[in-house]
């Protein structure tokens, strides 16, 4: 049996056991134990916990537990809230300033916790019932939270771009810088749309908007500006080069908690416990896919698949555009049905060989891979942030919301053609501050 054929059936084997609805992790270990008894013999399996342990004894896997404990913090404030209300403050005399001011709250929130379900659940727990009541149709107001929830993976700290930079031996620091831009223009078209079709859509409620004056927009910074100043602190010590990623990590999410337990009186048990808890669960099962995906990946390159793949795509000697369409039509339909950390984890090991071969910068295609995830969490049928916004809203039916969402979708592929065309929209902020490559 040829390489290629070991992995058609990997692949088709695999698919069938992660859609089962076993967790991922302990799918792929599976998938891989198995092939490797079948091809290579049981005395491979030894290899199994040598592997897994040798993947999490990378020093730059600190930085998720930290990162998702600084979403946690976060998350189970009242940040979102806040946040929101005080940019709504500011946004009240702009026409659809309600939505805009969602989409603002959404891409600076994520900047803070760096999680896309975590920033959609905040921001639309206080939007969304703020922009029923003022009328805005409710495609619209789920969908602009919907798809700015989507920021969270790709707007820096991300755990999607450690993740990619641990699996691509990239600079996790010139990944997060490259995120920067792209993800300021997201918000910016976003937030154009938005305003239009508020204008269009009309007030259809007749409810009459609020305007404040400008102490009380003051007012309302009083409790956002401190989480802001993380973000500030978080990328003066990163890109400053006071600190290393894994550093830059535990003070932001030191800080967090810190203003968390201060701002937000959050110091009972109860509340530290489930902070801390979630922290626990989410970085375990990062932790356990990561794992479970370099064994998989020591199964491909054993059974001489991932090398064989690789060797095949150049072979072909497409036009590297051509390629390019192929990868990210594949992404796009794999980002349907799996989660961005099983897919950068699964398919980096096939494509980045390839992607060199074809001179693409791999730092660069982090951010045209990073959005080609965020349009999979908000299409069907596992689209995550869509289901989070139906708990959040839920007399509004899923298609509703799925409608609402599809004009981001669009504007999101928008943005990967355009950044094919001006790749220094995610090269040169890293260029400049870090130095050419």
């Amino acid at each position: 049996m040829t390489p290629i054929e070991i992995g058609v059936i990997v692949l088709v084997v695999t698919l069938f056991v992660l859609f089962s609805g076993l967790p991922i992790a302990w799918g792929l270990t599976l998938v891989a134990a198995a092939f490797l008894v079948i091809f290579q013999g049981p005395k491979t399996l030894a290899n199994v916990p040598v592997i897994m342990m040798d993947e999490l004894s990378s020093f730059a896997l600190l930085t998720i537990p930290l990162f998702v404990l600084l979403g946690a913090a976060i998350g189970v404030s009242a940040a979102g809230r806040d946040l929101y209300e005080s940019l709504n403050r500011w946004l009240d005399r702009v026409p659809g300033g309600l939505v805009i001011a969602n989409i603002l709250a959404c891409g600076i929130f994520s900047a803070i916790c760096g999680s896309s379900p975590a920033t959609a659940a905040a921001i639309g727990k206080a939007g969304v019932p703020e922009m029923l009541r003022r009328g805005v149709p409710a495609s619209l107001a789920t969908g602009s939270i919907c798809a700015g929830g989507t920021l969270g993976i790709l707007i820096p700290p991300p755990i999607t771009m450690i993740l990619y930079g641990i699996a691509t031996e990239t600079s996790i620091g010139r990944l997060f810088l490259a995120g920067v831009l792209p993800g300021i223009l997201l918000v910016l078209l976003f937030a154009i749309y938005a305003g239009f079709a508020s204008r269009k859509a009309g007030n259809a409620a007749g409810v009459v908007a609020r305007t404040y004056t400008l102490g009380e927009k003051v007012e309302g910074l009083a409790r956002v500006l401190p989480f802001v100043a993380i973000v500030v602190a978080v990328g003066y010590a990163m890109y400053g080069g006071l600190a290393s990623p894994s550093e830059v990590a535990a003070l932001a999410a030191a800080l967090a908690l810190a203003l968390v337990l201060v701002i937000y009186r959050t110091w009972r048990i109860r509340d530290l416990w489930r902070i801390l808890g979630d922290t626990v669960r989410e970085s375990t099962m990062i932790l356990m896919i990561i794992a479970a995906a370099a064994v998989f990946s020591y199964m491909l390159s054993l059974l001489y698949v991932t090398q064989t793949a690789a060797q095949a795509l150049v072979d072909l000697q497409m036009n590297r555009w051509v390629l390019m369409l192929a990868i990210n039509c594949f992404l796009l339909v794999a980002g349907c049905f799996l989660p961005p950390v099983a897919i950068i984890l699964m398919v980096m090991p096939v494509l980045q060989p390839v992607l060199e071969a074809n001179q693409f910068d791999m730092i660069w295609f982090a951010v045209i891979l990073t959005i080609n995830m965020e349009v999979g969490l908000i299409t069907p049928p596992v689209g995550l942030n869509l289901y989070v916004l139906k708990g959040v809203a839920p007399d509004v039916p899923l298609t509703t919301v799925l409608r609402g969402s599809m004009p981001f979708v669009f504007i999101m592929l928008a943005t990967m053609v355009l950044l094919c065309v001006v790749p220094q929209i995610a090269t040169w902020l890293p260029d400049r501050m870090m130095g050419a490559q």
